[in-house]
Parts: structure tokens; C-alpha cells; sequence
């Protein structure tokens, strides 16, 4: 069974950073486009950031020049590493496997941004 497994997220103060992780198995890793999804209480998810298999990288326009995705394939993990925490990012952090019609979701890691 395919599994997506999330960590790194807590409280953290505004202007203060975290780094999510996520770690997926019985899947091929290496050939999946990787993404991080949000959802704060009330609204619906929306994409922060993207790593293709090729290493490509995409941004939410309201997370660019703060966040940085990447990926190690060795350790099939993917990370949102996030600098410059503002309260507006708060919210569950999921993590996505895509490629083709396969589609695997993690089961989230919470992320709150408060003095």
C-alpha cells in the first residue's frame, strides 16, 4: 500500500521558519512529480509548491522568494522548507504524489504561525 508520510510542522512565531518533510513508499519515487498542498480552516486546498521529476520547480505566487521545495530520491522525500512565516500560512500541509492517473495524497502535517 502506498504510503505518504508528513512531518515538521508545529508553531512557530511570524518571521520564523520550519521544514516539512515527507517520505513516500511502495511507490516509484523518483519518476512522481511531488507537490505541497494547503487548507486553512474554511477555505479550500491550494498548491504552494511543486518538484517535477526532472527537478522542476513551481510556486504558489504567495509563497515565492519564501518557500523552497526539493527533493532527494535516495531518501524518497520531498521538502517544503518555509522562511519568513506569516500568520496567513497557517494551515494543514499535505503532501502529493502525482504521475499519470496515479494520484496519492499524505494525511497532513499541521502548520501554526502565531505570537
Amino acid at each position: 500500500q502506498v504510503q505518504l508520510v508528513e512531518s515538521g510542522g508545529g508553531l512557530v512565531q511570524p518571521g520564523g521558519s520550519l521544514r516539512l518533510a515527507c517520505v513516500g513508499s511502495r511507490f516509484p519515487f523518483s519518476v512522481y512529480t511531488m507537490s505541497w498542498y494547503r487548507q486553512a480552516p474554511g477555505k479550500e486546498r491550494e498548491l504552494v509548491a511543486t518538484v517535477t521529476s526532472t527537478g522542476n520547480t513551481n510556486y504558489a505566487d504567495s509563497v515565492k522568494g519564501r518557500f523552497s521545495i526539493s527533493r532527494d530520491n535516495a531518501k524518497n522525500t520531498v521538502y517544503l522548507q518555509m522562511n519568513s512565516l506569516k500568520p496567513e500560512d497557517t494551515a494543514m500541509y499535505y503532501c502529493r504524489a502525482q504521475r499519470s492517473v496515479n494520484n496519492y495524497w499524505g494525511q497532513g502535517t499541521q502548520v501554526t504561525v502565531s505570537s
